[in-house]
């Protein structure tokens, strides 16, 4: 009622000049825009207005002075400063957590001698004592038990380097949790549903503040390498919204005015993936498509232009050690063949299957731990899922390491420089053909043993992830999806490449696996068993029924995942 009132308290004359302006009477009733309320809804109407006569404001006085002019110029440029300095803090950012977690996780077993912040891979990598087929072993590497008693092998050495893995991912999970829960509440979770809310126009005061920002980052370090299962790459797109909060309070353009602030944060959520991932366009395309309210033309060059500058930033810091941008880099020789469309149709079967699973799994888990007592001890919850996983993943080899090595080493083709179980083959002593045309071999005792290790966890991963994920640390969803799918891929991708060499005479494999040829890929059955899971992560609505802070973010969640009406 206000609002119509001022506007018929302008005159005529005053419209017809131009002179009641809409800001005029916006502006009495209404308090500047940094004073919405909490858990409340943006005018977007309002804010476009407010900026519109901004521009041209500064139009106009730029027309006055060389001053004025440079003002206006700092003022169009502003927004790629911006970009700039996002692309900049969550790249070098993105390389810090990397290398943390890898540092981190390798500690829960051993320490490096020579320089203790060395991972293990880093710490061989300066030995002139390693040999090829003990690639993973050096004397500057040492394990907890051979470092406290001597005896690096036996019964006593095993049990104590179990008892010690176990007690390092309990310390990382105490202090995750315990960090969240007094600091930063707003630090749990993978923030992605958040911040799909937040640029819908929804206000959430603080969740995408600096001590939030702080406290995700290093939690999220502690929670990775706590060796729960849980990724590091969903929580990255709260970092860089958080980055691009941060910068935008440098610039009164994007600080005053909550409808060009929302502009920078879908940039950011485009730089977070894009630094998780290693794809610009596909962080674009993600800010696009699946976060993103508001999206004109000049945030689609702005986002791409800030996933380019986080990616080159990770890739300068270099955290993975090969020179490469992609988290997972696969290389395949072989094509795939179109008898070979059967057991991917199944894979993406499964990965239907295991997301029904997990959604409604998780769901009922998380209403039960709303209605019980569990949902009033959330350290204890943490430190009680930690101990569990931990306790089970450590005798499983393929559980033990942190899930992006598990998944790397899944996506790789056996060639003649692998040392891993999984490409134990039967070599042939006669065989001279080169090492990238490699044929179909039959499995050796190494590939049946990691058959039943992986068998144990896929089924691992399948039940922890439904309790892990919802708890009160940063966790993620894809990396942990990824695995699973993996798992099952590369199972299916061992059956299928033993089946054809052993029946290629079958009618299936007779037009085109021929004895002695390179037929089947099994690291590319894990990548498509990978993807058909990961396509559960893009339509997962569950992360907004946690209700954690307060019943208004609540139903603004539930609007946004589509499960409550508008």
């Amino acid at each position: 009622m206000e609002v119509a009132e001022g506007v018929n308290a302008a005159t005529p004359t005053e419209e017809m000049n131009g002179a009641g302006n809409l800001m005029d009477f916006l502006d009495e009733p209404f308090p500047d825009v940094s004073t919405y309320e909490d858990f409340h809804t943006i005018d977007w109407l309002r804010e476009k207005s407010r900026d519109t006569d901004r521009h041209r404001k500064i139009t106009s006085k730029s027309k006055e002075s060389l001053w004025e002019l440079i003002k206006s110029l700092l003022d169009a440029w502003s927004g790629w400063v911006v970009m700039l300095l996002i692309g900049l803090l969550s790249g070098t950012l993105a390389g810090v957590i990397d290398l943390a977690v890898d540092w981190m996780t390798d500690l829960k077993e051993g320490v490096c001698l020579s320089a203790f912040w060395y991972s293990h891979e880093q710490c061989c990598w300066t030995s002139n004592e390693t040999t090829f087929d003990d690639r993973d072993k050096c004397p500057q590497w040492q394990k907890w038990a051979e470092l406290m008693t001597g005896h690096a092998e036996g019964a006593g050495a095993y049990v104590l380097n179990y008892f010690l893995y176990i007690l390092w991912a309990l310390l990382f999970s105490f202090l995750a949790v315990s960090l969240v829960r007094v600091f930063a509440p707003y630090a749990c979770g993978s923030g992605i549903p958040e911040i799909k809310t937040i640029l819908s126009g929804f206000i959430i005061r603080g969740y995408l503040g600096k001590w939030t920002l702080l406290i995700k980052t290093v939690t999220l370090v502690l929670a990775v390498s706590s060796g729960l299962s849980l990724g590091k790459e969903g929580p990255l797109v709260h970092v860089a919204c958080c980055c691009g909060n941060l910068f935008c309070s440098l610039f009164s353009k994007y600080s005053k005015n909550e409808g060009k602030r929302r502009e920078v944060l879908s940039a950011a959520a485009a730089a977070g993936v894009s630094v998780a991932f290693g794809a610009p366009i596909g962080g674009v395309l993600f800010s696009l498509e699946e976060v993103s309210y508001y999206f004109p033309l000049k945030t689609l060059w702005r986002s791409f232009f800030a996933a380019l500058v986080a990616a080159f930033t990770l890739r300068s810091i270099n955290p993975f050690g090969n020179s490469r941008l992609v988290l997972f880099y696969v290389e395949y020789h072989t094509p795939w063949y179109m008898a070979e469309l059967v057991p991917f149709i199944l894979l993406g079967v499964f990965g239907g299957l295991w997301g029904t699973l997990f959604i409604r799994a998780n769901i009922a888990w998380c209403r039960r731990r709303k209605t019980t007592q569990l949902g009033k001890y959330p350290v204890l919850e943490v430190i009680a899922v930690t101990g569990i996983t931990a306790l089970l993943a450590y005798p499983n080899p393929y559980t033990r390491r942190s899930t992006s090595e598990l998944i790397s080493e899944l996506f790789n083709d056996c060639g003649a420089l692998e040392s891993s179980q999984l490409c134990d083959y039967v070599n042939n002593p006669n065989m001279s053909r080169p090492v990238d045309d490699i044929p179909d071999r039959p499995a050796g005792p190494g590939v049946y043993n990691a058959l039943w290790q992986l068998t144990l966890a896929l089924i691992f991963k399948i039940v922890i992830t439904i309790f892990t994920f919802g708890m009160k640390i940063p966790s993620g969803l894809f990396i942990p999806s990824m695995a699973v799918g993996a798992i099952a891929g590369r199972i299916v991708g061992i059956a299928v490449e033993q089946m054809a060499y052993h029946h290629h005479d079958w009618i299936i494999f007779k037009n085109w696996c021929r004895p002695g040829a390179d037929c089947v890929t099994p690291g590319l059955y894990a990548m498509v068993g990978a993807a058909a899971c990961l396509g559960e992560c893009t339509v997962h609505p569950l992360e907004a029924l946690r209700c954690r802070h307060d019943e208004a973010l609540c139903q603004a969640c539930l609007k946004q995942a589509g499960l409550a009406p508008p």
